[in-house]
């Protein structure tokens, strides 16, 4: 997927609301490392030094324009590229930070399982993850896909990324003698400009892969499809905003020290 820092920045403060809010249940750090994984323009990795300067912080992304926002914003800081799926985790790391990204990867429980175990004593795995599939903004995504005009680009393809598994699931996986694990869910509601604004939302992150495989001809027709759905399904209030409802999935696991 080709993503835009441009686009992710232009409801910056509504994103980097959930990292602060998964922050703020992060313990005092022990000695070592911190990662901020999957850091985008940097957003999350400045809250981070922010809140313990004292430890050494590099972020990891996979995608060059991120990488490329988040070094001219903390030119300070060090930025890696890579691909967290094959991403080998230090051993007797302090924080493994991450804002949104995990959910594109069908089997991250494993990669926490990993990553827990590359934990020193005291450190923590904290992780945020969009659980809005079942909502209007997505369900319409997948609907326009299935119109004639452009069912054809998706043909064979799964774009619709899988749903999270249960909060159960991460208790079980994560859980041990050595690590206290947390799961929470927060419901989020943003109130915005209209109806237009979450179309501009989307495109910066669930919309991308769909209008990636989309030719570029077709690209103006199927968010203008969109948009229309996206019109009826969120009235505007008595104050001519939107409120877009957006569930959050948080995880903190913690080790023993």
């Amino acid at each position: 997927m080709a993503w835009s820092a441009a686009q992710y920045a232009k409801f910056e403060d509504e994103r980097t609301r959930p990292a602060r809010d998964l922050l703020a249940q992060v313990p005092d750090l022990p000695a070592g490392p911190a990662f901020d994984l999957g850091c985008g323009p940097g957003n999350s990795t400045e809250l981070i030094l922010e809140r313990f300067p004292g430890s050494p912080l590099t972020g990891i992304d996979s995608d060059d324009d991120m990488l490329s926002a988040a070094r001219t914003r903390l030119p300070d800081l060090r930025f890696e590229k890579g691909d967290l799926a094959a991403w080998t985790p230090p051993a007797e790391s302090a924080l493994f930070f991450a804002n949104a990204v995990f959910q594109w990867l069908p089997e991250h429980v494993t990669l926490f399982e990993r990553l827990i175990l590359a934990l020193a004593p005291g450190g923590t795995l904290a992780v945020q993850m969009p659980d809005n599939l079942d909502e209007s903004s997505h369900l319409l995504m997948e609907e326009t896909a299935e119109e004639a005009a452009f069912a054809p680009a998706f043909a064979g393809r799964t774009i619709r990324r899988r749903s999270l598994p249960s909060p159960a699931t991460y208790v079980e996986r994560l859980t041990s003698k050595e690590v206290r694990v947390d799961v929470w869910h927060t419901v989020y509601y943003h109130q915005l400009a209209n109806a237009n604004a979450i179309v501009e939302w989307v495109k910066g992150t669930g919309l991308r892969p769909y209008l990636d495989a989309l030719p570029t001809t077709q690209r103006a027709g199927y968010l203008a499809a969109y948009a229309e759905k996206i019109r009826k399904a969120y009235p505007a209030m008595k104050n001519g905003r939107v409120l877009l409802r957006f569930p959050r999935l948080f995880i903190v696991a913690t080790k023993n020290r």
